[in-house]
C-alpha cells in the first residue's frame, strides 16, 4: 500500500521545518503548509495520512481548518494533532469538542509528537481495516451504573432520558473506565490503553479529558461521584 504523507500545518518556519525534519527521519513522507488556506488546498488535492495542525495560523485559522476538514466527507475522519501554545485548558477542549483527535502543547519534546503520531496512524489504519471486515464483531452487554448506560455497540451514552454525546476519544476513555469499576488506573496505564501511546511523557492530556468527561456525566462535576481521584496515581470509576 502506497504511503500517504503526513500534512505538518505550522506558520513558524524553524518549527515547521524541525517538525518535517524529524518525521522524514523515521521514513514518514510530508507535506508542509504556512498557513490555513494552503492547508486546506493541499488536503483536498491529495489524501494525507494525518494533519498536524497549529491553532495560530494567518489567514484561516487551525480551528477554522478543522471545522472544515470535518465537514467534508473525504476528511471528515482524517486524524488531526492540534498544536497549541494556549495552556487554557478551555482552548484545549474547544479544539477537542471540533473533533481533533488529540493536542500537544508547545514547547513540546519530539518524543511527544512522535509517540502521538504513532499512535494516530495506527488508530487511522485499524479504522481502514474494520472498514473491510467481513465477518460481525460479537456485541457487547451494555455498562448499567446507576442512571448511566453506556451502549457500546451503539456508541451511545444515556444519563436517565438525557443522550449525552461524547467525542470519540471521550467516548473510549469512559468505556475503558467502565468496564473497570473500583480499578486504579494511573494515568500511564490510560494514556496507553486509551490513546495507544509508547511513551507517556506529558500525562496532563488525561486530567483534561477526565475534567471534561465529568462536565459531562456527573452530576456536580466539582464534586464526581462516578470519576474518583486517587491522588498521585491516577483515577478509578465507581465501582
Amino acid at each position: 500500500m502506497e504511503q500517504r504523507p503526513i500534512l505538518v500545518v505550522e506558520d513558524d518556519d524553524a518549527l515547521r521545518e524541525t517538525l518535517a525534519y524529524n518525521l522524514r527521519a523515521e521514513g514518514y513522507e510530508t507535506l508542509l503548509a504556512a498557513d490555513g488556506v494552503v492547508a486546506l488546498e493541499l488536503a483536498r488535492r491529495q489524501a494525507v495520512a494525518l494533519v498536524i495542525l497549529d491553532v495560530m495560523l494567518p489567514r484561516l485559522d487551525g480551528l477554522d481548518v478543522l471545522r472544515q476538514l470535518r465537514a467534508r466527507p473525504d476528511t471528515a475522519s482524517l486524524p488531526v494533532l492540534m498544536l497549541t501554545a494556549r495552556a487554557e485548558e478551555s482552548d484545549i477542549v474547544v479544539g477537542l469538542e471540533l473533533g481533533a483527535d488529540d493536542y500537544v502543547t508547545k514547547p513540546f519534546s519530539w518524543n511527544e509528537v512522535r509517540a502521538r503520531v504513532r499512535a494516530l496512524l495506527r488508530r487511522g489504519a485499524q479504522r481502514a481495516g474494520g472498514d473491510e471486515a467481513t465477518s460481525e464483531p460479537a456485541q457487547s452487554e451494555p455498562i448499567v451504573i446507576g442512571d448511566l448506560r453506556i451502549d457500546e455497540d451503539r456508541r451511545e451514552v444515556r444519563k436517565g432520558e438525557r443522550v449525552i454525546e461524547l467525542p470519540a476519544r471521550l467516548f473510549e476513555l469512559l468505556v475503558y473506565m467502565a468496564r473497570r469499576p473500583g480499578v486504579v488506573l494511573t494515568r500511564g496505564r490510560l494514556l496507553e490503553n486509551v490513546w495507544g501511546y509508547d511513551f507517556a511523557g506529558d500525562t496532563r492530556t488525561v486530567d483534561v479529558h477526565v475534567r471534561w468527561l465529568r462536565e459531562k456525566i456527573e452530576d456536580d462535576p466539582a464534586n464526581p461521584l462516578l470519576v474518583q481521584t486517587v491522588r498521585g496515581v491516577g483515577y478509578r470509576f465507581k465501582g
